[in-house]
């Protein structure tokens, strides 16, 4: 797990990149890459590439990076673990391909040289990449599947930079920090900013399953290889691929396990990091363990330690429990909103807990992200369902939605959220109930929420919710097909997966891990694992949280499996506004307004 950088100059007459720029953007992220560092030029100073190293794989001098390969016609600066990396290895060994090191990083090098841009479907993990082939004088930058490493650019000028990070790019155009409508406003609505944009206009991120190539000529071609919606669509015989799910899970947490330093386990209360906790102790018989608990959750439902410690003297694990109470998040909540790359009301509860383990010397911990949307964890899976039979006992037009919205919303905002006076408007497909389950803030609210009374701001807005919504429409489109070829839990799997957890989860993971130097990685979300999972909905089989509870040999306890979904939450609301509980909506809007403020403020 790394930190990466570059620039490129391209078109005729192309000028020399700034040196010190590129320095510095690699530099910014020093938490992510501590264990050394690197830096390659072309010799005509019109491309550069950085590196930051964390060192997992190969912790040798023959991991550095940026690393070259055919007497430096191809250079590589790579981000992420590849976790079948060692049978790829002997594949290309076996058709004569020599290697100079063990590392995952020459593997993807030598496949490129080989394949191109085939590389990336041949690839099980997380990463993000550019690799220069001199040659044809081409930059080429690709992003996994599910986008579980980040990977920004910024492409004006005649020049392209890119960065692992959002703050690290900013310094190559540091010019320019406008606001992004669709970014600010995505913001505004769901709490955290939903992909391929930013907070900045200028400054996106490369689609999950995507890659781009950019020649000297400045022609650019970017394409979609592998993105989660074609996994979930397509013909698969996955439920072929593995005897049983036990199986299939146990081959991810194997292949996750693959490091040359000690992988540990976040563990909480529920079924999906204690059956990662189970059998990764089969793998590691000496596997730590870490849970965070909060003093204001002592003797209640939201306290986890009780249930993880249970589960650790199960499957004896080395568990380490961690308290922390309202002056610890006082004493280090800069440091938070510093490290924060973009705004997103969560991942406080990562950041702490990525401390935790980081100051016990740990580099590696499996997170159960991902079992809440591949296993219909989440409340939508039966709440999307029983909102859109709801509103379709109404199936009036669209004016008539909103005509009952505007009548009755200033009584449920008085009493209650105001998000039940739009059930009529956009509770008849999945994607607006789903719109209605996990908004933050309802389209409507938001120009008046943030009383903006000059014309241009307001044109801003709208601007910002016509391409929002306009996002919206393509996805509903998307999930009345998988709903017919699927059914409704797996539909409603593809918008936890590709909207909550892709734009918030799994970035907000990445940036709250890698402040701490951490790399956390996720075996449930794992595209082997997935296409077996789907192939079993496909086959009127949706495994659920009950399956999954069953995969360990020795059972996971009672009330571990029939304890309530609560989430792994964090006691915002007790430690900002006091704990009465008529604010809890209002708490969270809040919450996501300190963020803001807060991350602006760090970018100063």
């Amino acid at each position: 797990m790394c930190g990466i950088a570059g620039i490129y100059s391209y078109g005729e007459n192309a000028a020399s990149i700034n040196y010190e720029v590129l320095i510095a953007m690699r530099d910014q992220m020093l938490s992510r890459g501590p264990d050394g560092f690197g830096i390659w030029t072309s010799k005509d100073g019109t491309i550069g590439l950085g590196h930051r190293r964390l060192s997992i794989i190969d912790i040798s001098d023959g991991g550095l990076q940026p690393m070259s390969i055919e007497g430096g016609r191809y250079q590589i600066t790579f981000n992420g673990e590849i976790y079948n990396y060692r049978e790829l290895r002997s594949e290309l060994k076996s058709h004569g391909t020599q290697f100079h090191s063990d590392s995952d990083t020459e593997v993807i090098l030598r496949l490129y040289s080989k394949y191109g841009e085939g590389v990336c479907k041949k690839l099980r993990g997380m990463f993000a990449f550019a690799i220069w082939d001199n040659h044809l004088r081409e930059l080429f930058l690709a992003r996994d599947s599910f986008g579980i490493k980040p990977l920004y650019f910024n492409d004006e000028n005649n020049c392209i930079c890119f960065s692992s990070q959002v703050k690290s790019l900013l310094i190559a155009i540091s010019s320019s920090k406008e606001k992004d409508p669709a970014g600010y406003v995505g913001y505004q609505l769901w709490g955290h900013i939903p992909e391929p944009y930013t907070l900045f206009k200028g400054i996106q991120s490369l689609e999950p399953g995507t890659w781009m190539k950019i020649n000297q000529g400045g022609n650019k071609k970017i394409v979609s290889y592998e993105s989660l919606y074609s996994i979930f669509s397509e013909e698969t015989g996955g439920d072929r691929q593995y005897t049983s799910l036990s199986a299939a899970i146990e081959d991810s947490v194997c292949h996750h396990m693959i490091s040359d330093v000690p992988v540990g386990v976040f563990l909480s209360a529920g079924i999906d990091s204690a059956v990662l906790a189970a059998l990764a102790s089969k793998l590691n018989g000496d596997l730590k363990t870490v849970t965070l608990a909060f003093e204001e959750y002592k003797g209640t439902l939201d306290d986890e330690s009780v249930l993880a410690e249970a589960v650790s003297r199960i499957y004896n694990t080395r568990h380490i429990t961690k308290w922390i109470s309202k002056k610890d998040f006082t004493d280090i909540s800069g440091d938070f909103f510093s490290a924060m790359d973009q705004p997103s009301t969560d991942g406080l509860n990562t950041w702490l807990v990525s401390k935790v383990a980081s100051n016990l010397g740990i580099k590696v911990m499996l997170s159960g992200l991902g079992g809440d949307e591949f296993f219909g964890g989440y409340p939508s899976f039966k709440q999307l369902p029983k909102i859109r039979s709801v509103a379709e006992v109404l199936s009036f037009s669209e004016k008539f939605g909103v005509g009952i919205r505007k009548l009755t919303s200033p009584m449920f905002k008085k009493f209650t959220s105001v998000k039940y006076a739009g059930i009529f408007e956009y509770g008849k497909t999945l994607q607006g109930a789903y719109l209605l389950r996990r908004a933050l803030h309802m389209p409507w609210e938001i120009e008046s929420n943030l009383n903006m009374s000059q014309s241009e701001d307001i044109n801003f807005l709208r601007n910002g919710l016509e391409i929002l919504m306009e996002q919206e429409e393509k996805n509903n489109n998307l999930i009345v097909d998988l709903e017919k070829c699927g059914g409704s839990n797996l539909a409603i799997s593809y918008l936890e997966a590709n909207q909550y957890m892709r734009s918030r989860l799994l970035r907000d993971s990445d940036w709250a891990g890698m402040a701490h130097s951490l790399e956390i990685r996720v075996p449930y979300v794992d595209k082997k694992l997935l296409r077996y999972l789907i192939g079993s909905a496909k086959s009127n089989h949706f495994y659920g949280k009950g399956d999954l509870s069953s995969c360990p040999a020795i059972s996971l306890p009672l009330a571990v499996t029939n304890r309530p979904k609560t989430g792994f939450s964090v006691p915002i609301k007790e430690w900002l506004i006091g704990a009465k509980p008529n604010l809890r909506v209002r708490g969270l809007h809040n919450w996501s307004s300190f963020v803001l403020n807060k991350y602006c403020e760090s970018l100063s």
